[in-house]
This record gives structure tokens, C-alpha cells and sequence, in this order.
């Protein structure tokens, strides 16, 4: 067997997690280019994370640099599998005891989008943008997220394809709408050793009959937000929407709360706050019913939009006749909600891999370089949690979260400062070209030095004998 021919080493532990994917590159140009990509991706966000800032060269003017132009190639031409590299990535994280997926985790779906011009690029197209909030060109992207109370990292993502890109649009054969992607990577999930209690996903997805049926069919649990309007046919004077099927549980106070039943949750900042959880009916739905109606609320007796869930789940209620025949554990009302808060993690994870890791900076057409970006900036935004986990071993007890005064769930993050040593200080390697790698560390410690806060653990929260890593600070939350 030929022998690996040695590449110049990554700075700090940045070459130890590398490493662990030379046997995926066939090539010393390769290894060297997964390198020097992750950290650019890592270096602190001075402009987008385009090539030229990767490499470390000025804008433009740089992009013929032999650094730029290396990087190209490995990102566009070179000969290496993003999914190979995906894989590892996932094993690294399920052989790690301080990331390993257990039973009591929550798989989060959801799609997200990013403006890209023209009409050139692979899976670009004039569509929804929920991160803009309107309908304009760009490039949408299902994703995956792994998350419990205290860590959460990406899974798996698909760019999805518009209709126009196909020959016979909605019609062809390869067209596959962002639902069936999504139900594919849940399975796919599954399938990769992945524990998790259940599916969570907002209302784009949670009103769609037949993704629930498709993960039903597959034998996943979900617990999914429906539109409070959401209308269902029903008799006159039973209830037609969510909303409606709210109103009619007996709720006369706190003190008398009737149908209510009282749960509490821990946001991000560790304060904690009750609120009231109840099963509805609904149409078919109901508490022994194949679907779960379960309202969720900061005040039932007003139910604020903002703070008031309206959730379809198929996992059964404790003591209920479902629960003998069922392939899931039962869930009561603190568990279901205890699932659909921590969807919320899959918002934050966007704001790192997009404001921090250049998800959306890429300056590539085609579909397998897309794929190769996103692969890329995976592997770097697990990474921080490899980095962390080296200097912070899980403990078997957890610490008290560290709250912050004065930040709300929605509150601002303070500004991220570099903390620790610098990974490997470098000199500039031309006049032209700066090196970005020796400011690593300022991203890897804001990154890594937030999670969500504790919580309750339900008894089938976490596996028996499993440690408990220590949870960590929530430094660049706001969902929590």
C-alpha cells in the first residue's frame, strides 16, 4: 500500500479533526485544499466568505492568485465525494460521547433560503425566502439538525431543485418537491444511527397531510406546528380550526385551570416560565386519536399569537388505549412541548453556518460544488464542538446555566470577543495575500461557548448509563 504523502498541517487542533478524513482524499493537493477551506470558513467574518477571502487575498483583484485558483479546483473540479465526507463527519459526532444522538434529542426539519442572481447557478430559482420573508431569486436549501437541551449540530442537506430546471416541470420524473426531501432525510437519518425521540418541523411542514403520513409510514414520531387557522371539516358546531378547538377547553384561572394542564419551560437565559398544555379535538384528532391536537400556551385564556403552539403529533398520551399498541413511547403534554421548543435550535444553527460560516457566500455554479460548500461548512461548524469538547470533557452531573439579566427570548446577543490563545500565528505568505488562520480562535470560542439551557429530563429523556455532558453557555442564542 502506498504511503500518504504528508500536506502542510492545519493550525492547532483544527489538524487533529482533519486528519480524521485524509483517507478520503486521494490526493496530498486535496487534503491540503480541505484544510486551508475550513479555516477560512472558521476565520472571523471581516467580508463574505467568498474564495478570495478564504484564501486570504483582496477582493477581486486576487481571484487569479494561485491560493484563489487552488481553492476553486478543489471546491469545483478536484475528485472527491461530499457525501463520503458527510458520513465522516456523522460518525465523528456519533462516536463522541459528548455529541452522541440518544433517544431524548429532537430531529429538526426545515428549509432556508438564500439570494443568488441570474439563472445559471444549479437549484436557483424565483421562490419563497423565509429568511427574507418574500418570493425573490435564490437558492433554497432543506436541512437537518440533531438537537437536545444542550448541543445541536447539522445533519444532513439537499438544495432543492424548482420546477423550471426540469424538462417537464412538476410533472418529471426527477422532481421532487421540499416535503419529500425533507421525509427522506429524516429516514435517511434514521437510517444513520441517529436516535431521537421525535420529528419536530413548523407548519410548512406540519400541515402538509401527507408528509405526516409519509413519516408515519416510515415509523418516526413527529411532533409538528399546525396554522392556527388551519381549517378542518367538521359538524357545525364543533370546532373547524385549531384555534377553535382551543377555545372550547374550560380554563377559569390558574387557580381552577379545568382542561389545562400546567408545564414549564426553561428558555436559553435560564429563567423559567409556566405555561399550560392541554389535548384538543378536532375534527378526527383527538387524545386518543392516530393524531394528537395539543395547544400549547403562555395564557389560555387569551392565547397570544406569539406565544401559544398549536401542535399534531403522533405519539400517544400516557394511560391512553394507544399506548400499548404503539411503536412509541407514550408522551405527556410537558414532553410534547418539551420537543417543539427545542425545534427552535434549527434558527440558530442558521445564523452560524449563514452569518458566520459563509453558507450562502459561495461563488460556484454548479450542483456538485454547491454540495461541496455545504458539506464544507458542516464539517466546520462541527468542528467548534469537537474543539470545544477537547478542553471541556462531559461531566456526569450538569452545572447551573450561567443567565444573562436582561435578555429575553428574542433579546440581543452581546458582541462575540476572541477568547483563549491563538491557534497557530502565521506570517503573511506574500505582500498579497494575508493568512487568515491564525484569528481561528475568535469564532471557534463564540461558537462553541453556547447551548441551550436545562430542563427537566423526563425519564425517557436521556439513555440509562449515558453521561450528561456539562451544558454550556448560550453566548449567540436568541431562541431560548
Amino acid at each position: 500500500m502506498t504511503k500518504m504523502k504528508p500536506c502542510p498541517p492545519a493550525p492547532g487542533p483544527l489538524e487533529g479533526y482533519a486528519a480524521r478524513f485524509d483517507d478520503l482524499f486521494t490526493h496530498v493537493a486535496q487534503r491540503r485544499g480541505f484544510r486551508e477551506y475550513l479555516a477560512g470558513l472558521l476565520a472571523p467574518r471581516d467580508r463574505n466568505k467568498t474564495l478570495t477571502a478564504l484564501a486570504g487575498a483582496e477582493p477581486v483583484a486576487g481571484a487569479q492568485h494561485p491560493a484563489v485558483q487552488r481553492l476553486q479546483f478543489f471546491l469545483s473540479e478536484s475528485r472527491w465525494d461530499p457525501e463520503l465526507v458527510n458520513a465522516r463527519r456523522l460518525e465523528l459526532l456519533r462516536d463522541d460521547p459528548a455529541t452522541a444522538p440518544h433517544g431524548g434529542g429532537v430531529l429538526v426539519i426545515d428549509d432556508s433560503g438564500d439570494r443568488k442572481d441570474g439563472t445559471k447557478t444549479a437549484h436557483v430559482g424565483h421562490q419563497w425566502l423565509g429568511r427574507y420573508g418574500k418570493t425573490d431569486n435564490g437558492v433554497v436549501t432543506v436541512t437537518t439538525v440533531w438537537a437536545d437541551e444542550r448541543v445541536y449540530y447539522p445533519v444532513h442537506a439537499v438544495p432543492y431543485t424548482p420546477a423550471r430546471h426540469f424538462a417537464k416541470g412538476k410533472n418529471d420524473p426527477a422532481f421532487r418537491t421540499k416535503l419529500a426531501i425533507g421525509a427522506d432525510l429524516a429516514i435517511r437519518a434514521a437510517e444513520a444511527g441517529f436516535a431521537f425521540r421525535a420529528v419536530a418541523a413548523d407548519s410548512a411542514y406540519g400541515d402538509q397531510d401527507g408528509f405526516r403520513a409519509e413519516l408515519a409510514e416510515a415509523g418516526l414520531p413527529f411532533v409538528m406546528a399546525l396554522k392556527p387557522r388551519r381549517g378542518t371539516w367538521a359538524y357545525g358546531p364543533d370546532a373547524h380550526t385549531p384555534v377553535d378547538a382551543a377555545r372550547a377547553l374550560a380554563w377559569d384561572g390558574p387557580d381552577d385551570p379545568g382542561d389545562w394542564s400546567p408545564v414549564t419551560r426553561t428558555f436559553r437565559d435560564g429563567h423559567a416560565e409556566t405555561w399550560y398544555a392541554a389535548d384538543a379535538t378536532l375534527g378526527w384528532w383527538g387524545p386518543d386519536g392516530a393524531r394528537r391536537l395539543v395547544a400549547a400556551t403562555a395564557d389560555p385564556a387569551t392565547l397570544p399569537p406569539k406565544a401559544t403552539w398549536y401542535l399534531v403529533t403522533n405519539l400517544p398520551r400516557p394511560g391512553g388505549p394507544r399506548e400499548a399498541g404503539s411503536p412509541h413511547p407514550a408522551a405527556p403534554l410537558a414532553e410534547i412541548t418539551r420537543i417543539y421548543g427545542i425545534r427552535h435550535w434549527i434558527e440558530q444553527s442558521y445564523k452560524q453556518v449563514k452569518d458566520e460560516l459563509g453558507w450562502a457566500d459561495f461563488q460556484v455554479r454548479s450542483d456538485t460544488a454547491i454540495r461541496r460548500h455545504q458539506a464544507l461548512v458542516n464539517c466546520a461548524f462541527s468542528f467548534c464542538w469537537d474543539a470545544w469538547f477537547a478542553d471541556h470533557p462531559p461531566q456526569h452531573e450538569p452545572a447551573a446555566p450561567r443567565p444573562q439579566p436582561g435578555r429575553g427570548e428574542r433579546g440581543l446577543p452581546r458582541p462575540l470577543t476572541a477568547t483563549g490563545t491563538i491557534l497557530a500565528a502565521s506570517a503573511a505568505r506574500d505582500t498579497r495575500l494575508a493568512f487568515p488562520l491564525d484569528r481561528t480562535t475568535a469564532l471557534v470560542a463564540g461558537m462553541v461557548e453556547g447551548a441551550p439551557a436545562t430542563t427537566t429530563a423526563s425519564p425517557d429523556r436521556l439513555t440509562r448509563g449515558r453521561l450528561r455532558p456539562a451544558p454550556l453557555h448560550p453566548e449567540l442564542t436568541n431562541y431560548r
